[in-house]
This record gives C-alpha cells, structure tokens and sequence, in this order.
C-alpha cells in the first residue's frame, strides 16, 4: 500500500512556475512507476509525464515537453513536477499516482493515486 499527497499548487500568471511534490508513504516507493496527470472541468483525466523506478528514464506528453521536468528521490519517498512557462491550457487538478505496470500514459494502469492539487494559470 502506498499512499500519496500532493502539494504546491496555486495560482500563478502565464508564464510563471509552480513545483509540484507528491510524498508517499510506506517503503516500498522504489518499486513503483510514478506519474503526474491531470483533470481539466468537463474533460478527461490526461497523462502529464511520469518517471522510472530509478527516475532515470522519463516520459512527457508533448503538450508539456521542455516545459515541465519530472523528478522523483527514492530516499525522500518524493516526486516532483516543476512546470515552467505555464500556459493558461495548464489549468487543471493535477494528480501524483503510482504504479506498477511500467511507465504507462494510461490513468487506468496505476494503483494508486493522491487526492490532488489546482493549478490554476491566469491569463
């Protein structure tokens, strides 16, 4: 079981910056793929980017490639989103979620999942 909690989201003007973290509970951190994704109202729960066991290897959608850099330190049981040059497009709940199916794009392949934090970028 891993539980997880977002924090550091907040309003910011376009342009600007926020850093995400999640913190888990429980030892077993490692062993999971983590993933960031987001909810935007009236539309789909999206894939933002999400990092290796290791935080080696990691994968963003392209809608925030170069944009948004994904971070995770297994000894903290910490990962991290910091978004750069946000968009008002970024606007959304933003969600940490762990998993053990590989480094998947897809909501439904991880097990577990923070309660979310806004993000709300203004024009």
């Amino acid at each position: 079981q891993v539980q997880l909690v977002e924090s550091g989201g907040g309003l910011v003007q376009a342009g600007g910056s926020l850093r995400l973290s999640c913190a888990a509970s429980g030892r077993t951190f490692s062993m999971y793929f983590m993933g960031w994704f987001r909810q935007a109202p009236g539309k789909e729960r999206e894939f933002v980017a999400v990092s290796s066991r290791s935080g080696g290897i990691t994968y963003y959608a392209d809608s925030v490639k170069g944009r948004f850099t994904i971070s995770r330190d297994n000894a903290k049981n910490t990962v991290d989103l910091q978004m750069n040059s946000l968009k008002p497009e970024d606007t959304a709940v933003y969600y940490c979620a762990g998993g053990s199916l590989g480094s998947s794009r897809r909501w439904r392949d991880y097990d577990y999942w923070g309660q979310g934090t806004q993000v709300t970028v203004s024009s």
